[in-house]
């Protein structure tokens, strides 16, 4: 029995995970397996390979970028293929380990599938097909050889690329932010008294924990479900102002009416959420709840992201949201005033975490949506 064991021991190591790996504080422990380190490596070139797309312009860092939380912070919608506009905000990837159902709508359950999606999409990377992409990466000189030695014998498969970006996207956690140490580490004074107030506001008064959820001894900030704000609905229906702002640059503003803009631009797609994957009319103009960690650094927000600064987000949910048939019972009026609202953005900028996306240098990048 024990020469048995002794014999099988390494082949067990090989292939079981390790228990949890190091997560920054207030983020839960994930698995871990024994190569995930080297597989990261191989996914971060193929997240910034853009010959991975059909002109060779396009990578998942185009939309997601790593300087701005691996989000995109200058455009409602990302740019997609050849200049055409997206049809919903890029969310950020930082803690994307822990989503259990992926994009907006929940279309995906592993981000292994997952990286496929803006692969083959005609407005995204644009690849013509699977295999069009795979023979692709085979014809590029340090391909076969890093594939070989990632995933000996396997090779450059549908499998193993979606693995090995999806190991990268895992090491993407950012934690142990000011309120992290101050709710989970016991660190008095890493909240000041008007951030403190805003946490209360958002486990209280507010309502804002019923959908962004905090556990005892961790927080994602996310009840991984799909709500009805009432946004989509008026997108859908033109519901919006008359007129509003259009950011031309950074620190260049112009106020435009409606008609004006949508005289020189496409039609506003329809985007129903997650009515699109279950058919449920009662999932209509539903989308998933974003986790809030570096939610300072991910503007603009919402689906389409059509609000551009925290502010707006909490001025927006104060009055009780925009119309909707489908909206969800949890989005009526708060009531707050000037200051609490105040405290509860500062509460917000509270949870950057020090993994976080720095100020890049270019003022351009650099420049807020106000």
């Amino acid at each position: 029995m024990f020469v048995f064991l002794a014999t099988i021991e390494p082949l067990l190591t090989e292939v079981r995970p390790e228990r949890e790996r190091t997560t920054p504080l207030g983020l839960p422990s994930l698995p871990m397996q024994a190569n995930d380190s080297a597989v990261a490596v191989l996914g971060k070139k193929l997240f910034f390979e853009r010959r991975l797309s059909i002109n060779d312009t396009m990578s998942c860092g185009m939309c997601h970028i790593e300087a701005q939380a691996f989000t995109s912070n200058d455009l409602a919608t990302s740019v997609g293929m050849e200049g055409k506009s997206l049809r919903r905000n890029a969310p950020s990837l930082f803690n994307v380990a822990y989503e259990k159902q992926l994009f907006r709508d929940g279309r995906e359950d592993s981000l292994e599938t997952q990286a496929w999606s803006p692969i083959l999409a005609h407005d995204e990377i644009a690849a013509p097909s699977v295999g069009w992409a795979l023979a692709k990466l085979r014809t590029l000189p340090e391909y076969p050889a890093l594939f070989e030695e990632t995933f000996p014998g396997r090779g450059i498969t549908m499998d193993t690329l979606g693995a090995a970006i999806a190991a990268y996207e895992r090491t993407l956690l950012s934690g142990n932010s000011r309120f992290d140490r101050w709710r989970f580490g016991g660190e008095a004074g890493a909240l000041s008294a008007n951030e403190q107030n805003g946490f209360e506001l958002f486990t209280g008064k507010a309502g804002c924990s019923s959908c962004h959820q905090l556990g005892a001894n961790s927080a994602l900030f996310t009840d991984g479900k799909f709500h009805d704000t009432g946004r989509g609905y008026a997108t859908t229906m033109g519901l919006g102002p008359e007129s509003f702002d259009v950011r031309l640059a950074a620190g260049d503003i112009t106020r435009q009416h409606r008609k004006d803009v949508e005289s020189i631009t496409s039609p506003t797609a329809n985007d129903l959420g997650r009515f699109e994957v279950t058919r449920d009319p009662k999932d209509r103009w539903a989308f998933k709840t974003p986790g809030l960690r570096n939610v300072a650094q991910t503007r603009p927000y919402m689906h389409d992201g059509s609000l551009g600064s925290l502010k707006d987000v909490i001025d927006y949910y104060d009055r009780g949201g925009d119309f909707s048939t489908n909206k969800s019972e949890l989005i009526k009026p708060l009531h707050l005033s000037e200051e609490e609202k105040r405290d509860l953005v500062s509460f917000l900028e509270s949870l950057t975490g020090d993994t976080a996306a720095k100020e890049p240098e270019d003022k351009y990048a650099a420049d807020p949506l106000e």
